[in-house]
């Protein structure tokens, strides 16, 4: 078995619906249930998620720096040449609780009782306007040939629902939240004439308007999925599962001319 792969986990960790105790569900599994209700039930119920991409290391350290420098500014409570650039009335926000919403393992949650599912998510950065609204600020990195300005691809329908879920669930930690986010976006230049050990950025500030009334709905369904007695139909778009049956119906097919193939004894 791979080493980066542990297929199956404990049952401890799994969902229970004859459990008291609150179920943790994070902002990507509720992504994976709109995606796939199939996978979800398998990962989260069952036990054995999809196999997992390879962490993006590159990616993990665009983040980082662009925290540090952001954190600078907020200590500082100068406005950031980025926000300048674009107009954008706010300026990073000191918040007691940022290191622990930013923590993956931790994020910023909230118990929604009806359902008994504890929600949470890592948000990368927290600003504030001049109205007294938190805005929900995430990072994005990649290296594309050509200028990143709107989010208008199709798969890109996740880093929206992404941004409504923080915001969701900041609102419903108490605290005023405007509707409009940002998506910190760096694009890796490539028309460079030489490496010299440094990749340079082309960074843009992309605004998003959240809405974030679908997430209760879908909490609930999420919640009829997990008690569900069997394993539910997969979602249209759902790649691992098209993979699978494609797989199976060539075992399937194997199998039958294998069996062909078998030569019975002569009496």
């Amino acid at each position: 078995m791979s080493e980066y792969y542990k297929s199956q986990r404990l049952d401890k960790y799994c969902y229970d619906k004859s459990s008291t105790q609150y179920f943790k569900l994070s902002r990507s599994k509720i992504d994976l249930f709109m995606e796939c209700p199939r996978c979800f039930y398998i990962d989260r119920v069952l036990g054995t998620g999809r196999p997992p991409g390879f962490p993006f290391a590159l990616n993990s350290a665009v983040d980082h720096l662009l925290k540090l420098e952001f954190d600078s500014h907020r200590v500082s409570g100068k406005p950031h040449p980025l926000i300048e650039k674009y107009g954008v009335d706010a300026k990073p926000v000191p918040h007691e609780s940022l290191d622990l919403w930013r923590d993956n393992f931790t994020g910023i949650q909230y118990l929604h009782k009806p359902t008994n599912l504890l929600i949470f998510g890592a948000i990368d950065d927290l600003w504030i306007n001049s109205d007294d609204e938190y805005i929900v600020v995430d990072y994005k990195s990649t290296s594309k040939n050509e200028e990143i300005n709107e989010l208008d691809k199709d798969w890109q329908i996740g880093y929206k629902r992404q941004m409504e879920i923080y915001q969701w669930l900041l609102k419903q930690n108490g605290y005023k939240v405007s509707d409009t986010g940002y998506f910190v976006y760096c694009n890796g230049n490539t028309d460079k004439e030489a490496f010299d050990a440094k990749l340079e950025f082309d960074i843009t500030l992309i605004d998003y308007i959240g809405n974030t009334n679908w997430v209760e709905d879908t909490i609930e369904d999420i919640k009829k999925c997990l008690d569900l007695e069997y394993i539910p139909e997969s979602g249209e778009q759902c790649d691992y599962c098209a993979y699978y049956n494609s797989r199976e119906k060539h075992e399937l097919k194997s199998g039958k001319q294998q069996a062909k193939n078998i030569q019975l004894p002569l009496a």
